[in-house]
């Protein structure tokens, strides 16, 4: 997969801003020119005979053209000092030494149906999604999490056997989401330790779809609770992405009792800011899906500096030859 770059011209720093010190020097030569100009000029008006210089200037250019290359020649040093100075943009190349868990939520008011065709159904193919997103590299792995939390699938680049085990997800008792939180750092853990190919551990994310409040335990303080686990992930460096997944008005059927299910959205959002992480809410599965696209772009490359000098180098290299052009055609000389 290619690097993705801006535009060429577009500047995100400079390698060697010192060398912008040589602006001085050009600015240095325009005053020098400017004197010249001027002292020459005094000299003309003081020993020309201003009728005949009159009549043998009558049939000259405009003198208004006459700096024309000058100015063309200081614009292609200033072009060409910039480059010199190293200019950098943005490159967004493919990471391929990352670990993504991807945890959700399979509790029972996953079974809502705000969300057509359900909660569940929907975090399903959005799921699918967002491992079909991921660059090939990336090491994703599979955390489902309701009354416990199980890791069904290890960190892998293997990205087809995560869609299959997010296929067979369904809704089961109780919500414990430190648990899941927990067991999605143990695996990121674990990867780390025997993943090769850096000076430390891989940059490692946890993306945390849910839709409702922890119940196990009540207390989201808890040793196991989920704002512990939060505390966790920011102690280990792994920001969370929390997904709160629904709308304000969904509701279950529980022994022909229709049960109220709205998103919690304050807890999540209390998770991801815990953990140095964002916090994102989605009322569809297209607003998932946007979602998950989003995280992709912000997990799935990192952004380092590429050089950007060439675009500089061509314009002043533009500039020069301009000069020239300028010169022999306005003055019949090089400029000067």
């Amino acid at each position: 997969m290619v690097a993705r770059t801006v535009s060429s011209l577009s500047l995100s720093g400079f390698a060697t801003p010192w060398l912008f010190l040589y602006l001085l020097v050009i600015a240095v030569a325009v005053a020098v020119y400017v004197l010249i100009q001027r002292v020459r000029a005094r000299r003309v008006l003081r020993f020309a005979n201003m009728e005949l210089l009159e009549q043998v200037a009558a049939g000259r250019k405009p003198r208004r053209w006459r700096h024309l290359p000058a100015a063309l020649l200081v614009a292609a040093l200033a072009l060409l000092t910039t480059a010199m100075a190293g200019p950098t943009h943005d490159v967004r190349i493919p990471r391929n030494r990352a670990v993504v868990m991807l945890v959700i939520d399979v509790s029972e008011s996953m079974a809502a149906t705000d969300v057509a065709p359900s909660r569940i159904e929907a975090a399903r193919d959005a799921g699918k999604h967002f491992a079909d997103l991921l660059t090939s590299g990336i090491n994703l792995g599979l955390v489902k999490f309701s009354s416990g939390a199980t890791l069904l699938v290890a960190p892998t680049t293997d990205h087809e056997q995560v869609k299959q085990a997010i296929d067979k997800l369904v809704p089961e008792p109780r919500t414990a989401t430190g648990e899941g939180i927990f067991t999605a750092l143990q695996a990121i853990a674990t990867t780390g330790a025997v993943m090769g190919g850096g000076d430390g551990p891989p940059p490692a994310r946890i993306v945390l779809e849910s839709d409702g409040k922890e119940t196990v335990p009540p207390d989201l303080d808890a040793p196991r609770g989920a704002f512990t686990a939060a505390r966790a992930a920011k102690e280990q460096g792994v920001p969370i992405s929390t997904i709160s997944f629904g709308t304000p008005g969904g509701v279950v059927e529980v022994d022909g009792q229709s049960i109220p299910v709205p998103t919690d959205d304050t807890s999540l959002a209390a998770i991801a800011d815990l953990s140095g992480g964002q916090a994102f809410r989605a009322e569809s599965l297209g607003d998932l899906n946007r979602v998950y696209s989003t995280l992709d772009e912000q997990i799935g490359y990192q952004v380092v500096p590429g050089d950007a000098s060439g675009g500089w180098v061509a314009l002043g290299a533009l500039a020069l030859a301009l000069s020239i052009g300028a010169g022999i055609l306005v003055n019949r000389r090089l400029p000067a």
